[in-house]
C-alpha cells in the first residue's frame, strides 16, 4: 500500500463516510450507547452509511450474531431507478463490485473504525459482547494516522471464560478464568501477500469441528467479507477454543488462543515479529514467496518447532513452487511442518490436517506466557499498550488489596468492611424482630421498648466505629478522582477482585466436594456458609460507604464534609450506569437513609426531572434472568456462577431527549434481585418468608415486571408464580396496578406460539388457583381469578424465548433467535408503556416513598394489613378534601332550594284547603327529588371526572372508587330524607299557622267592628277632644277583648310517646311500653344502668373489662349529646312537631348503632324512654311558648296604639299615609327580612368558615383530627382530654361551635354577614315594589284607595320565595286605610329605606352570638359537625374515631390509635389500665376477651373475625404513637382515678418522650409536613 500520507487520508475519508470523525479518537463513550432512544429500541432500516456504526452496535449489545450483517444499505435508490428492484440482487451478483462497494463496508474496517472512537470503556464492553458472540476480537488494533499499533489487554480484561479440560472430566472440575490471564497455548496465523486460500476461513473449520460451522473469524465469503479493506489492514484478531469436557465433542484437549493477522507481513512486520515472538506455533499461508517475505522468514528463530508453512498449490504454479522449494530449503524446515493442498482437496480435508498439526504442536506443559505477560515484548517492539494510562488507579487497588493476601474473604471483610458485619445483620434481626413481636413474658410494648433500646445501642457503637484503612483509601480515591479516574478506578477494582474471588471460591469449591464426600455434615455446613461469604466484589465497598453514611448521619458523630458528600458521590455514579445496592441481600435490610439521600441527590442532579420507569425480573436464581436484563438492555449485571447478584440492585438508564416525550420517562430504572428458590437459603426455614418478600417488595416498586420461568421443573414453577400472584394481590389491595409478563425460556421453534397455546391456558388456570389460594390467605374472598387481579391477556403477557446457546457451551455461540425475541420483548414493552400512560408517573420522591412503606410492610407477617404509604395518605386525603367540597356544594344548593320550598308553603293562600297544601309539598317533593338526583348526577361526574386525572396519584385510590361512589349515593338519600322531613315540618307549620290566624282573624273582626261603631256614635255626637275620645276608646277595647281566649293547649307529652311507640316494631316491647301512663315523670333523675341491661353471659363473669361502668358512661353521652339536640329544637320559636321526635329517636338508634358495646332490648328501652321525658317536658315548654306568643289577646295588644291612631284619624279626618306605611314596614316587612336573614345565614356562617383562616382544619377528617388533638396538647388540660375520649362527640360539636363564634367575632364577621343578606333581601323588596305597582298590563296603577289592596298583594305574589309576610298582620296595619296609592307607594319608599338603615345599625351593634346562632334554622355547628364527624365509629379496642372519607366506607381506619387503658380497657386480674396499643397487639400473640367475645378469649391477630370493617395497621413507625404514650405518661394517675382503675405500668423508654416528640409523632402520623 502507498504509505505517502495516504493512508491518515484513506482513514479519515472512511470515518467521515460512517459519520464517526466527531468521535475519534475514543470519544464515543458506552454510556451513550446504552441510553434509552430510538436506534436502542426500533430495527430501523440502514438507509445510509451514517447508520451503519448504529445498527451493529445496537445489534451487538443485544448479543445478536447477525451484528456483523449490518454492512450495507437495505437498499439501493440510484439502482432502483436503473432496473427493477430484485430483492435477491446481491446473491446472483447483479451489481459489480464498484456498483455495489459504494453500499457497504468491510465488517473488519467497521469493527477497527468503532475500536479506534471508543473509550476504553466501550472498547472492553465491545470486545466482551463479541467474545459472547463467538467473534474474534482485537488483539492488536491497526492506528489509523500511521502510528504503531496497540496491544488492546485492557479491552480484553474483561472477558472471563469457563471451560474444562480434559484431566477434570472424571472430577467434572471446571476452570473459570479471565482470559487475558489464563496461560493458553497461542498460536498464530499469517499469510503472505499472493496467498488466494482464506486462513480466517481455514480457521473457522479447525475451531467448528464436530459442531456447526460457525465464522469465528470474518472471511471473504461472508457479507462484505469480499470487500477491499480499507483500514483494518495490520489488524490481529484473537479467539479462544475451549473445551467441554467431552472427548467425542472437543478439537483439543485443553484451551487453546488462536491469532490472525489481516494483511500480510511485509504490511506489518511489526505485528508479525510481535507474534512470531508469542506464539506456541506460526502457521504461513502462501502461494508462493516474493523476494522481501524470503527475508523475513529467513531472519526467524526457532524455525523448526515454531513455523508451518501452508501452501496453496495450483495446477499452473510451477515457478511459484519453485519461489516456496527455495525458501524451504534455506529454513530447513522438517516436512511435518509443511502442509500442502491440492486443489483437489477440499477446506474441510486440509483443516483436518491441520488440526492434527496443533495437536502436534502443543506444549505437554502449560506455557508461562498469557496477554499480560505480553505487554514486555510489545513494548521492546516498539507497539503501544492500551491500559498504560491507568497505572495510578491500579495501584490504588493494589493498596487497598495488601491485607487481603493469606487471609479468607470472610476475615478479610470483618476487618476491612466492619459496618455491614455481624451488628449491621443484628440491627436488620432486630427490626424484623420488632415486626413480629414473639415477646415471651414481657409485655408487646416493653419488648417493643428492648428492641428500641438495643437498635439505638448498635447505632451509637456503629456511628463510633472507626473507618478500616481500605475504606479510608476506597473513599478517598473516589472522592478526589475526576470522572475517568474513578472509572479505571473501579474497573480495576472489580476485576481485581473477581480475579482474587474466583481463586479463592474455586478452592474452596474443591475443598466442600471433598467434605461432601466424607459425608461429615457440620463440616459442610460450615463450609457451605463459607462459600456464601466468600464473594467479594466493589459492591461490598460501596454498601460499607452507604453503611457508614447510614451510621455516621444518624449517630452523634459530627459528619466529616467527606462522609457528608458520599450521597452526591453515589448520584453521579449512578448517573454514570453503575447500580447501586437497594436491598443488602446478606443482611436482608435496607439502609433508608443512604438510598434515599442519593437518590434525592440524583433527583437534584437532573434538575427535579426524574420520572421513572421501573422494571424488574423475578424467577428462579441461575435461570437467566440476569442474562435477560443485560441482553435487553446491553448492561452488565453479574451473572457468573458464584457471583450471583443477593438482594436487590438498581441501575438507572437515561431515557434520550428523542424518546424522552414519547415515553413520558426521564430514566428507566432496572431492578436485578437475587433468585428465588436459592439453593444457599433452601436450608434455611424461612427461604419461602424471604422470597415472598422479596417478590413483594419488588414487584410493588416496578412498573412492568417479567417474570422469567425457565425450569422444567414444574414444582419450582408452581412457587415461583404462588409468590408472584401473592405479591401482585398484595399490589392490587393497596392500589398498584404493575404491568406482568411471563417469559417462557428455552422454547424455540416457529410454531412454538401456536404449540404453547394448551401451555399457556395451562398457566392460567395454574394462576387462576393460585389467586384463590392467595386471596384465602390475604382474607379477599371476593378475588377468585388471577385476571381480577392484572389486567393478563394469554397472547400479549406471554413470551416464548428459544435457549441462549446455540450448540454445547464453552464454544457455543449465543443463539439469535434469542437476542431476537428479547429485542422484541423490549420493544413490546416500551411501546406498551407509550400506550399506556393512565398511571401517575412517578418521580424519584414518590419512588423513595414506595422504598419505605414496602420495605415497612413486607417486615410484617399479614402484609395487606401492615401496608401504609404517604403517597396513598396524601391522594386518600386530596380526594377526601375534594369530596368534602362536593358534598358541601350539593348540600348547600338544596338548603337553598328547600328554604324558598318551604317560604312557599308557608306563603301559600290562607284561604285554601288542607288538600291543596298537601298537594303542594307532594310536589315540592318530587321537584325535591329530580334536584337532588341532578346534584347526585353532578357530583357523580365530578368524582368520575377526579378518578380520569393523571396526577396526584389518583391511580392509587383505584380501590376506593367504589366506596366514594357508594358514599354519593347514600349522601343523596340522606339528603333527601332530610329535604322530605322539613317539606313535612313546613306543612305542619302552615296548618298551625292557618288555626293561628284563623283565630286572630275571628277576633281582629270582632275588633275592627267595635272601632267602627264607636267612630260612628262619635261623629254624632258633639265635638269630642283627644282626651275624650281616648277614653272612650279603652272603655270600647277593653269590652272588646273580653272573651278572647286563645289556640288550645295539645298532650304533647302524647304525641311523644305516641311517636316512641312507633319506633318499637316488636310487639312485646309495645306491651311494656302500653303500661306507660305519664310520660311527664320520667327521665327526671339520672339514668342508671342497671343488671338486667347486660347480657348473660356479663353476669355469670361479673364485672369484666367493661361492665356497668362502661354502659353507664355510654349511656350518659348519648343523653347528654340528645339533650343538646332537643334544647336546640326548643329554642326554635316554632310549635312541636312530631318530627322533632322521629329525628330525636333516629340519633339514638344511629349512637346506639355506632357502640362497639353488646346492647340488650331492655337497655334501650330504658334510654329511649327516659330521653322521651326528657324531650316530652322541653316540648311542653316549647309548645306552651309558642302558643303564649301566638295569643290573640296578647296579639291584639300588640297593636291596640295603632287602632287608637287609626280611630282618631278616621274621627279627624287625617291623612294616615305615612303612618300605614310605616307601620307596614315595621309589622310585615322588619319580622319577615329579619327571618329571611336568619334562614340563609347558616349557609353564609358555613362558606365563610370553609373559606377563612381555619378552612384548612375542617377540609379532611384526618386534618381535623389532627388540629384537634394539637390544641389539646398544647392546651394540657386533662377534662379535656377525658372528655375527647370519652365523649368524643360532644367535645367536637363544642369545639366547632366554639370555633364559629370565634370566627364571627372576628372583625364582626357575623355583622358584615347579615348586612350582606340584608342588602340582598332589600334590593329584592324595592324591586318587588316596583313591579308591583304597575297591574297586569304592565300600566301604572291608578291612584285611588283600591289600588293599595292591589299594591300589597302583588308585592306578596312577588315575594313569595323570598319572605313570608302574615297576612293577619298585613290586614290589621292597612285597617280602613285612607290614602290614595301614589302617596302610599311614596311613602313605602321611604319607610323601606329607613328601615334599611335601622337594620344596619342594629346589626352593627355586638350581639349574642350564642343566642343568634340557636335560633338559626340551618345551623352551621351541625353542618361543619357533619362534614367532618364521618361514621362516628370508634375503635373496638382504643376508642380512636374512625377517619374515614365519604359516608359509605366499608371500612374503617385511622391514623393515631392509643394505648387501650385510654379506652377504659384494664386486666381483670390487676385492674392496672392496659398500656398496650391495639396497634402492637395485632402482630403479637397476645388475645382479648370483652362483650363482643362473649368473655371468650381470641387472638388479636385475628381481631377481623369480630371486627371485620375495622383495618388497624401496625404504627407506621414507633415514634408514631409517641402523642397518646406521652398523655398516658403525663395523666396515668389521674385516668386512673377517673376510670376507678390502677395506674397502667408503661415502659420506661415512654417517660423520656417529650412534648416536642409527641407533636412530632403526631405530624408524622397524620403526614403533616
Amino acid at each position: 500500500m502507498d504509505t505517502d500520507g495516504r493512508e491518515p487520508m484513506v482513514f479519515f475519508n472512511f470515518l467521515s463516510k460512517l459519520g464517526l470523525k466527531k468521535f475519534y479518537p475514543n470519544k464515543l463513550t458506552l454510556q451513550s450507547l446504552l441510553e434509552i432512544n430510538k436506534n436502542s429500541i426500533y430495527d430501523e432500516t440502514v438507509e445510509s452509511l451514517e447508520k451503519i456504526p448504529w445498527c451493529f452496535l445496537r445489534k451487538l449489545f443485544q448479543i445478536n450474531a447477525e451484528c456483523r450483517n449490518c454492512t450495507q444499505l437495505s437498499n439501493n435508490d440510484a439502482d432502483n431507478k436503473k432496473e427493477e428492484k430484485n430483492n435477491d440482487a446481491f446473491d446472483f451478483g447483479l451489481f459489480t463490485a464498484d456498483d455495489s462497494a459504494d453500499n457497504k463496508v468491510n465488517p473488519l474496517d467497521l469493527i477497527v473504525a468503532l475500536f479506534l472512537c471508543a473509550d476504553s470503556f466501550l472498547q472492553q464492553e465491545m470486545a466482551l459482547k463479541m467474545s459472547m458472540c463467538q467473534f474474534s476480537v482485537p488483539l492488536l488494533l491497526p492506528h489509523g494516522d500511521n502510528s504503531q499499533c496497540s496491544l488492546m489487554l485492557w479491552a480484553l480484561r474483561d472477558i472471563v471464560k469457563e471451560w474444562r479440560p480434559h484431566d477434570l472430566s472424571e472430577s467434572k472440575g471446571f476452570v473459570e478464568d479471565n482470559i487475558v490471564q489464563a496461560n493458553i497455548p497461542f498460536f498464530t496465523f499469517v499469510g503472505l501477500k499472493n496467498c488466494s486460500l482464506s486462513k480466517s476461513q481455514v480457521l473457522n473449520h479447525v475451531l467448528s469441528s464436530g459442531q456447526q460451522n460457525h465464522n469465528i473469524f470474518i472471511h471473504r465469503d461472508m457479507e462484505g467479507g469480499e470487500l477491499k479493506r480499507e483500514i483494518a489492514n495490520g489488524l490481529v484478531e484473537v479467539c479462544w477454543y475451549l473445551p467441554c469436557g467431552k472427548k467425542t465433542l472437543d478439537i483439543f484437549p485443553g484451551p487453546v488462543a488462536f491469532a490472525n493477522l489481516r494483511g500480510d507481513i511485509c504490511e506489518s512486520l511489526a505485528q508479525f515479529k510481535f507474534l512470531y515472538q508469542v506464539s506456541t506455533a506460526t502457521f504461513v499461508f502462501l502461494d508462493k514467496v516474493e523476494e522481501n517475505e524470503h527475508k523475513i522468514l529467513t531472519s526467524l528463530q526457532d524455525v523448526k518447532s515454531k513455523l508451518f508453512l501452508n501452501v496453496n498449490r495450483k495446477d499452473s504454479s510451477r515457478e511459484d513452487m519453485m519461489s516456496v522449494q527455495t525458501t524451504l530449503e534455506e529454513l530447513e524446515l522438517p516436512k511435518s511442518s509443511v502442509k500442502i493442498k491440492d486443489p483437489k482437496v477440499n477446506v474441510a480435508e486440509f483443516s483436518k490436517k491441520l488440526c492434527a498439526a496443533i495437536k502436534t504442536s502443543l506444549p505437554d506443559e502449560t506455557p508461562t506466557l498469557n496477554i499480560v505477560n505480553m505487554v514486555e515484548i510489545a513494548v521492546e517492539l516498539g507497539l503501544s499498550v492500551d491500559e498504560n494510562s491507568s497505572e495510578k488507579q491500579k495501584k490504588a487497588v493494589e493498596e487497598i488489596m495488601v491485607d487481603i493476601e493469606g487471609r479468607s474473604i470472610p476475615d478479610y471483610k470483618k476487618q476491612q468492611l466492619p459496618f455491614q458485619g455481624v451488628k449491621w445483620k443484628r440491627l436488620s434481626q432486630l427490626e424484623k424482630e420488632e415486626c413480629k413481636l414473639k415477646s415471651g413474658d414481657s409485655s408487646p410494648e416493653e419488648y417493643k421498648s428492648q428492641r428500641q433500646a438495643e437498635k439505638q445501642k448498635i447505632r451509637e457503637e456503629q456511628s463510633k466505629q472507626k473507618l478500616s484503612k481500605g475504606m479510608k483509601s476506597f473513599i478517598k480515591t473516589l472522592s478526589t478522582s475526576d470522572k475517568e479516574e474513578r472509572d479505571f478506578f473501579l474497573k480495576w477494582m472489580k476485576l481485581t477482585f473477581n480475579t482474587h474471588s474466583r481463586r479463592k471460591l474455586s478452592e474452596l469449591r474443591k475443598k466442600f466436594k471433598e467434605q461432601c464426600e466424607k459425608k461429615d455434615k457440620n463440616l459442610t455446613a460450615e463450609s457451605q456458609q463459607v462459600l456464601m461469604e466468600s464473594s467479594l466484589g466493589v459492591e461490598h465497598y460501596m454498601r460499607e460507604m452507604g453503611l457508614i453514611y447510614e451510621f455516621s448521619i444518624s449517630g452523634s458523630r459530627n459528619t466529616a464534609d467527606e462522609i457528608s458528600r458520599l450521597p452526591g458521590l453515589a448520584a453521579e455514579m449512578l448517573l454514570d450506569g453503575y447500580p447501586l445496592e437497594l436491598l443488602d441481600g446478606d443482611a436482608s435490610n435496607i439502609p433508608e437513609r443512604w438510598v434515599t439521600d442519593v437518590l434525592m441527590e440524583l433527583h437534584k442532579k437532573v434538575g427535579g426531572k426524574s420520572r421513572l420507569l421501573v422494571l424488574s425480573v423475578l424467577g428462579v436464581q441461575s435461570t437467566g434472568k440476569s442474562t435477560l436484563l443485560n441482553t435487553m438492555f446491553g448492561v452488565q449485571f453479574p451473572v457468573s456462577s458464584g457471583r450471583c447478584t443477593r438482594g436487590a440492585y438498581m441501575l438507572f438508564l437515561k431515557v434520550g431527549e428523542d424518546m424522552k416525550h414519547e415515553l413520558n420517562y426521564e430514566f428507566i430504572v432496572l431492578i436485578d434481585t437475587e433468585g428465588l428458590k436459592s439453593p444457599d437459603l433452601a436450608e434455611l426455614d424461612e427461604s419461602y418468608k424471604h422470597d415472598n418478600q422479596l417478590a413483594t417488595f419488588v414487584i410493588g416498586l416496578s412498573d412492568v415486571t417479567i417474570i422469567n420461568l425457565a425450569m422444567e421443573n414444574s414444582t419450582e414453577m408452581k412457587d415461583i408464580l404462588q409468590i408472584a400472584v401473592h405479591a401482585f394481590l398484595r399490589m392490587k389491595e393497596i392500589g398498584k396496578k404493575p404491568v406482568c409478563h411471563f417469559v417462557h425460556q428455552n422454547v424455540s421453534g416457529v410454531s412454538a406460539h401456536e404449540n404453547t397455546i394448551t401451555d399457556r391456558k395451562k398457566l392460567l388456570e395454574q394462576l387462576n388457583k393460585m389467586t384463590q389460594i392467595a386471596a384465602e390467605m390475604e382474607k379477599k374472598p371476593s378475588i377468585t381469578a388471577f385476571t381480577d387481579v392484572l389486567d393478563y391477556d394469554m397472547d400479549k403477557n406471554h413470551w416464548n424465548i428459544p435457549g441462549l446457546w446455540q450448540g454445547t457451551p464453552p464454544m457455543a455461540a449465543v443463539n439469535t433467535g434469542y437476542s431476537e425475541a428479547v429485542a422484541d420483548l423490549k420493544r413490546n414493552l416500551l411501546t406498551k408503556v407509550k400506550t399506556d400512560q393512565g398511571n401517575d408517573v412517578s418521580q424519584i420522591p414518590e419512588f423513595l416513598e414506595w422504598i419505605r412503606s414496602l420495605w415497612k410492610a413486607v417486615k410484617y407477617e399479614n402484609f395487606i394489613f401492615s401496608f401504609r404509604n404517604t403517597l396513598v395518605a396524601q391522594a386518600y386525603d386530596n380526594l377526601c378534601k375534594e369530596f368534602n367540597q362536593w358534598e358541601w356544594q350539593f348540600r348547600k344548593e338544596i338548603l337553598s332550594w328547600q328554604t324558598d320550598a318551604e317560604m312557599e308553603i308557608l306563603n301559600s293562600d290562607n284561604e285554601s284547603n288542607i288538600q291543596t297544601w298537601s298537594t303542594l309539598v307532594e310536589s315540592k317533593k318530587s321537584e325535591a327529588s329530580e334536584k337532588i338526583a341532578s346534584e347526585e348526577g353532578k357530583m357523580k361526574e365530578k368524582l368520575t371526572n377526579y378518578y380520569k386525572k393523571k396526577d396526584q396519584n389518583v391511580n392509587l385510590m383505584e380501590k376506593y372508587k367504589t366506596v366514594f361512589f357508594n358514599s354519593v349515593s347514600s349522601l343523596a338519600k340522606e339528603i333527601k330524607h332530610s329535604v322530605n322531613n322539613k317539606l313535612d315540618c313546613a306543612l305542619e307549620l302552615r296548618k298551625s299557622s292557618k288555626n293561628v290566624q284563623d283565630i286572630q282573624k275571628k277576633y281582629r273582626g270582632g275588633v275592627e267592628d267595635e272601632v267602627m261603631k264607636l267612630l260612628s256614635d262619635c261623629k254624632n255626637s258633639d265635638k269630642l277632644s283627644d282626651e275624650q275620645l281616648t277614653q272612650k276608646f279603652e272603655k270600647m277595647w277593653t269590652e272588646a277583648t273580653k272573651n278572647v281566649s286563645g289556640l288550645k293547649e295539645r298532650d304533647i307529652a302524647a304525641y311523644v310517646l305516641n311517636q316512641l311507640r312507633g319506633n318499637f316494631s316488636n310487639q312485646n316491647v309495645n306491651e311494656e311500653l302500653q303500661n306507660i301512663k305519664n310520660l311527664k315523670e320520667i327521665g327526671k333523675d339520672r339514668f342508671k344502668t342497671r343488671r338486667e341491661h347486660t347480657d348473660s353471659w356479663m353476669k355469670k363473669v361479673g364485672n369484666l373489662f367493661r361492665g356497668l361502668e362502661d354502659l353507664q358512661k355510654f349511656a350518659d353521652s348519648v343523653i347528654e349529646s340528645c339533650t343538646q339536640f332537643v334544647f336546640d329544637k326548643a329554642k326554635t320559636n316554632k310549635d312541636y312537631n312530631d318530627s322533632f321526635t322521629r329525628e330525636l329517636l333516629e340519633i339514638m338508634d344511629e349512637s346506639l348503632d355506632k357502640s362497639n358495646r353488646k346492647i340488650n332490648t331492655q337497655f334501650v328501652i330504658d334510654l329511649k324512654l327516659h330521653m322521651c321525658g326528657i324531650a316530652s317536658r322541653e316540648f311542653i315548654k316549647m309548645h306552651q311558648k309558642f302558643l303564649s306568643d301566638n295569643d290573640p289577646q296578647i296579639q291584639l295588644q300588640k297593636y291596640k296604639n295603632q287602632y287608637l291612631s287609626d280611630f282618631l284619624d278616621l274621627y279627624k279626618e287625617r291623612d294616615d299615609c305615612q303612618r300605614k306605611a310605616k307601620g307596614y314596614v315595621q309589622f310585615c316587612i322588619k319580622p319577615a327580612v329579619e327571618e329571611s336573614i336568619n334562614g340563609s345565614l347558616g349557609i353564609n356562617i358555613v362558606d365563610e368558615i370553609l373559606r377563612g383562616c381555619h378552612s384548612a382544619e375542617f377540609s379532611s377528617r384526618s386534618f381535623f383530627q389532627y388540629n384537634i388533638q394539637e390544641e389539646l396538647l398544647q392546651k394540657d388540660d386533662f377534662a379535656s382530654f377525658v372528655k375527647f375520649i370519652c365523649n368524643y362527640e360532644i367535645y367536637m360539636k363544642d369545639w366547632i361551635f366554639q370555633q364559629i363564634q370565634q370566627q364571627m367575632l372576628e372583625d364582626k364577621t357575623l355583622s358584615k354577614l347579615k348586612q350582606e343578606n340584608l342588602k340582598v333581601i332589600v334590593h329584592k323588596i324595592t324591586a318587588a315594589l316596583e313591579q308591583a305597582t304597575k297591574g297586569p298590563d304592565g300600566v301604572q296603577l291608578p291612584d285611588n284607595n283600591e289600588s293599595i289592596t292591589e299594591l300589597i298583594s302583588n308585592m306578596r305574589k312577588y315575594l313569595i320565595k323570598d319572605i313570608s309576610i302574615s297576612e293577619e298582620d298585613e290586614k290589621t296595619t292597612l285597617f280602613q286605610i285612607q290614602s290614595t296609592c301614589h302617596p302610599f307607594i311614596n311613602s313605602l319608599k321611604m319607610s323601606i329605606k329607613d328601615l334599611n338603615k335601622q337594620l344596619q345599625e342594629e346589626f352593627s351593634k355586638s350581639e349574642n352570638i350564642t343566642e343568634t346562632l340557636n335560633k338559626l334554622p340551618i345551623k352551621p355547628q351541625e353542618k361543619l359537625f357533619k362534614r367532618v364527624f364521618g361514621c362516628g365509629k370508634q375503635c373496638p379496642f382504643c376508642e380512636v374515631p374512625c377517619e374515614a372519607g365519604g359516608k359509605d366506607h366499608k371500612q374503617h381506619h385511622a391514623a393515631v390509635h392509643r394505648p387501650q387503658g385510654l379506652g377504659r380497657y384494664s386486666y381483670d386480674s390487676s385492674d392496672k389500665l392496659v398500656a398496650t396499643l391495639c396497634t402492637t397487639d395485632i402482630q403479637s400473640e397476645r388475645r382479648f376477651k370483652n362483650a363482643d367475645t362473649k368473655g371468650e378469649w381470641h387472638p388479636y391477630k385475628d381481631y377481623t373475625t369480630y371486627y371485620p370493617d375495622w383495618h388497624i395497621p401496625p404504627d407506621p413507625s414507633i415514634e408514631a404513637s409517641d402523642y397518646w404514650k406521652f398523655v398516658l405518661v403525663k395523666y396515668n394517675d389521674r385516668f386512673a382515678q377517673e376510670y376507678k382503675a390502677k395506674p397502667a405500668d408503661v415502659p420506661e423508654a415512654w417517660r423520656k418522650i417529650t412534648k416536642e416528640q409527641a407533636l412530632k409523632g403526631l405530624k408524622d402520623a397524620f403526614n403533616m409536613k
